[in-house]
């Protein structure tokens, strides 16, 4: 038996190429901006018009001085390779901190953090949770007027 050819309609053939189309769109990756500016302009910007762009917290942190811990780990960050293991959450992210990868000590242990373009005017301790949610079981017996007659085992 010969393969069927299934030919279509003009109109078709038109949707089935528009549908190519946006499928091809859809997956070109956005270039990440911040405040108007690529990954790469912020790299060369000098200190201080980077603190201009971040928001008004972090740029109060930076202008009125980093304490002697944050001065250290700032430092780190800037120069190192590896992970860094700190106590600091109360550090804004900077572009040149992006691709760094942080260990956050959340009052537990140490959380691993790669920081992302999107962390730029973030501090390191927003991205580390340190509080759990709270898992509630059933009612205990006593804790409701029906749970008094509850049959125990």
């Amino acid at each position: 038996m010969a393969s069927k050819i299934i030919q279509g309609s003009a109109k078709a053939s038109r949707r089935r190429t528009r549908k190519k189309a946006s499928a091809i769109q859809s997956r070109r990756k956005k270039e990440f901006l911040y405040r108007g500016f690529t990954m790469d302009e912020l790299v060369v910007m000098s200190f201080d018009e980077i603190i201009g762009l971040l928001p008004s917290r972090a740029r109060r942190t930076y202008l009125r001085g980093l304490n002697y811990e944050q001065q250290l780990l700032f430092d780190e960050l800037t120069t190192a390779e590896k992970t860094i293991r700190t106590h600091r959450r109360d550090l804004p992210i900077i572009p040149q901190f992006v691709g760094k990868t942080v260990a956050v000590y959340n009052g537990k242990e140490f959380k691993e953090v790669e920081i992302k373009p999107e962390m730029i005017g973030h501090f390191l301790g927003e991205f580390v949770m340190n509080r759990k949610t709270p898992q509630h079981s059933g009612p205990g017996v006593g804790a409701t007027r029906s749970s008094k007659f509850m049959p125990l085992k």
